[in-house]
């Protein structure tokens, strides 16, 4: 989707860079490897996200062979399975529980990632369902480790190539007004 088609779905109050306005979590995917270099360099960016005292909690456990991507579907619920058996690159972002802001040390990771990930022409969608503790003994994830999310990674594909019942929500969305983000002095 370029620049001008994107503004039908998304536009600023305020001037920004026009990567966070084309930044979006689509569906579908292509099944097209992810060259390394490519891949390598969206976990570069997310390497490099502020952290509190640098303790730098998060970690990335990815699955890029059909073998990998089986277990990874064996703990993701249906509703995500079924866009996301496409994606040929799937991360869950866990995050040491030794660091008191974990989650948001870690989000702000997953931010610069998708970020990057547009910048190179691929496509991310992170997502919630998914059965975490399943995961953990799926990847052997430690106990000191928090599970976040579940990444896919990859090439956009056409719409058509999801359920039908998708299609139609294989778009941008908008974001609330900033007026209602933002309280000074007080939640009101």
């Amino acid at each position: 989707m370029n620049e001008l088609e994107m503004k039908q779905f998304r536009q600023a109050e305020h001037d920004i860079d026009p990567i966070f306005l084309n930044r979006w979590s689509p569906r579908s995917y292509l099944e097209k490897e992810v060259p390394e270099e490519v891949l390598m360099r969206v976990f570069e960016a997310a390497r490099w996200a502020p952290s509190a005292m640098n303790m730098q909690p998060w970690r990335f456990v990815i699955a890029r062979t059909e073998e990998d991507r089986e277990k990874f579907h064996s703990f993701i619920l249906e509703g995500n399975i079924r866009w996301c058996d496409k994606a040929p690159v799937l991360a869950v972002l866990i995050s040491d529980k030794e660091d008191r802001v974990h989650a948001f040390d870690s989000g702000a990771a997953w931010g610069f990632l998708s970020l990057q990930a547009a910048k190179v022409g691929l496509a991310t969608h992170a997502m919630g369902g998914f059965d975490k503790e399943k995961a953990r003994e799926v990847l052997n994830i430690p106990e000191n480790f928090d599970l976040q999310v579940v990444i896919a990674i990859g090439y956009q594909g056409e719409i058509e190539g999801l359920p039908a019942d998708l299609q139609s929500r294989e778009k941008p969305s908008e974001r609330r007004p900033l007026k209602e983000t933002i309280f000074e002095g007080q939640f009101k």
